[in-house]
């Protein structure tokens, strides 16, 4: 039997810069599924991404997916992408088996942790103060190296993570620390600055978008107060649920976050095209 993809619609070009299509997943002509591609917002045409998959239930667990999956990496190239990027629910164990056998590796992942109505109290000696714009300069450009190593290292070449870095930082902090629902602050213990958080409002949660010990006082238990820290201020706004991303490999993080009671809620994949 032959699996084909037939288009559904045009190429479309979409306001920020995107392509996408629709496609059948066809057997022999006859269809079974649907398929959505689109290149990446963040990467632009050297990303493909697989925004839907989806197989009749007659037709499941008869290898269709994986053709279908196969034969969009093949249109991904004549898009002139060099790599794939997809999404998978934490709960759609099939797909992730899926892709993994088509050798899609893990980048990153998300987790939420529901919120309570009272906020944590911080450790004693420990206190939270907003950034001071003079430490925002420093930071900043911190965080911006960090972004670059942490995606360069799964993946993306250098040079196109730092554009993105370049891009997220304007993106997101537009006004610097003066960015409206984007809050920075400075973790002191004992007086001494021991870490930095960065959060924001976000699909209606608090995210968290960077957390950072300082290097010369880990293993303290100060990146667990800037977690408590996190929650606190997500209840103050009256938000119900805090999410963070994790990369892959960061065990230290990821034993962290799951010993506070986050879950992992969809994991972020990608496989090189060439």
């Amino acid at each position: 039997m032959t699996t084909t993809l037939r288009p559904t619609e045009p190429l479309q070009h979409e306001a920020d810069g995107t392509r996408s299509r629709r496609y059948q997943v066809c057997v022999n002509s006859r269809p079974v599924g649907a398929i959505h591609l689109a290149t990446s917002p963040l990467y632009g045409d050297s990303a493909a991404r697989i925004l839907d998959l989806r197989i009749a239930e007659p037709d499941r667990r008869r290898g269709r997916g994986t053709v279908a999956a196969l034969a969009a990496e093949e249109v991904a190239r004549g898009w002139g992408c060099d790599r794939m990027e997809v999404s998978v629910p934490a709960d759609a164990e099939a797909a992730l088996k899926v892709a993994t056998a088509l050798g899609y590796v893990v980048r990153n992942r998300h987790m939420d942790k529901p919120l309570g109505d009272t906020a944590p109290e911080l450790p004693a000696g420990s206190r939270a103060r907003p950034m001071a714009e003079e430490e925002y300069g420093p930071w900043k450009q911190q965080h911006t190296e960090s972004f670059v190593r942490s995606w360069a290292d799964r993946g993306i070449p250098e040079a196109e993570a730092r554009t993105r870095a370049l891009q997220s930082n304007a993106e997101l902090l537009p006004d610097g620390l003066a960015t409206a629902d984007m809050r920075l602050s400075v973790l002191e213990h004992e007086g001494t600055v021991v870490g930095t958080l960065w959060t924001g409002l976000r699909d209606g949660k608090i995210f968290v978008y960077k957390v950072e010990s300082d290097a010369r006082h880990r293993g303290k238990g100060h990146g667990r107060t800037l977690m408590l820290l996190a929650e606190a201020q997500g209840i103050e706004a009256g938000l119900p649920v805090i999410r963070l991303n994790v990369f892959q490999g960061n065990t230290p993080a990821e034993r962290l976050y799951e010993s506070l009671g986050y879950e992992t809620v969809a994991y972020h994949l990608y496989k090189s095209l060439l």
